[in-house]
């Protein structure tokens, strides 16, 4: 009877190719009438990648920049209208969709996990990292958690050979199952991994673990899994810690060619240093954050705002790139051979003239010194 049940489970999925479907077509009509299109630049034209970033802005100057949160901080706090430019929000985060609107150059900056930028780079759009976060304690605060379906039959992670895991190989969820899996000395066929991105819409991966089409996913190591639990805990559903590795990086990662355009890069240069400032915000104000951004601007509960904030934990933003070059050449070693890509440098997609840019925003910040 429960082989018949799964099986009828199984049989379903319609729903969500419905659902990706409708996504991709809406995110492809919002590229095509993008207000914000800007023009491409001819290849080799521009500011060299090797010149001193500009200081002065032109008049003129706009930046289309994908970061909610950030918005919501610099919109609390007016940091917009001390900028020498437009600064235009996009809606658009995630590493699938980031990686569409710079090849619709629809979107000037984006924001995202370590992969995105790797991914880009595979499917031929050039980009640079200008800024990144991580946590300062990522072990005890990771960014994602592995969730179990109700009827895996999964106990432990010594449980999860045979079993089926959503895997979305643009993302970082996608390093995060490969990482888990060579932790437990485990190969890609000792698993069937079922390619599901998570940014399509909705509680994609808890959906598909509730209704049985995967056994195991990763997903966000705060109010997404609480809320997991919440609903389907009842029925079996549990959540493991993955092996220890970290999961955190956040970073700010722009098309090469935005760079090239003399008055954006002097934009960026400013824009940087404010974006360290913003994160630096969010630590040292987390009620004013929980209460403002996810309460009344998202209209969650102030317990699952609460949430959200604390899972976090401490931010720290490095004066030195050298930790997060390393961190991305190995997860670049990880993921090339599996997934037939290419290996590269990852210093080539690290702009180190931004280095200290953001670091230097994040400390003004901590320190409490008067805004430039």
């Amino acid at each position: 009877m429960a082989r018949a049940a799964r099986s009828r489970h199984r049989s379903k999925p319609w729903g969500f190719i419905g659902l990706a479907a409708f996504v991709a077509v809406t995110i492809a009509l919002l590229f095509v009438f993008a207000p914000n299109r800007r023009p491409a630049l001819a290849a080799g034209a521009g500011l060299a990648e090797t010149a001193p970033l500009p200081d002065t802005v032109p008049k003129g100057t706009v930046l289309v920049v994908g970061d909610p949160v950030t918005q919501w901080v610099f919109e609390h706090l007016g940091w917009g209208a001390k900028l020498p430019f437009t600064l235009k929000w996009a809606q658009i985060t995630g590493g699938p969709d980031v990686t569409e609107a710079f090849h619709a150059h629809a979107l000037d900056l984006g924001l995202g996990a370590n992969v995105p930028p790797l991914h880009a780079t595979w499917v031929g759009i050039p980009v640079k990292i200008i800024a990144f976060r991580q946590r300062r304690d990522p072990l005890n605060h990771p960014a994602f958690v592995l969730a179990i379906a109700p009827k895996a039959g999964i106990r432990t992670l010594a449980d999860l050979r045979g079993k089926r895991i959503a895997f979305s190989p643009s993302q970082v969820q996608g390093q995060i199952v490969l990482q888990t899996l060579k932790a437990l000395g485990l190969r890609k066929s000792d698993v069937t991994l079922v390619e599901l991105p998570s940014s399509i819409g909705g509680d994609v991966y808890t959906s598909a673990l509730a209704s049985n089409l995967v056994d195991v996913a990763p997903v966000g190591g705060g109010i997404v899994a609480e809320r997991y639990l919440r609903k389907f805990a009842q029925d079996g559903a549990k959540i493991l810690a993955h092996p220890d590795f970290r999961d955190d990086a956040v970073l700010a990662y722009v098309p090469v060619e935005v760079l090239r355009d003399p008055a954006k890069a002097a934009a960026l240069k400013q824009f940087a240093y404010w974006w360290g400032r913003a994160q630096a915000w969010q630590q040292t104000h987390p009620d004013e954050l929980a209460r403002g951004y996810y309460v009344e601007h998202q209209g969650l509960p102030l317990a699952d705002a609460k949430l959200i904030v604390a899972a976090a934990g401490e931010t720290q933003i490095s004066r030195s790139w050298d930790q997060p070059i390393a961190y991305q050449q190995a997860a670049i070693d990880l993921l090339a051979p599996e997934m037939g890509k290419p290996r590269f440098d990852a210093a080539t997609i690290f702009d180190r003239r931004f280095e200290t840019i953001a670091a230097n925003g994040f400390a003004a910040q901590i320190a409490g010194t008067q805004e430039p």
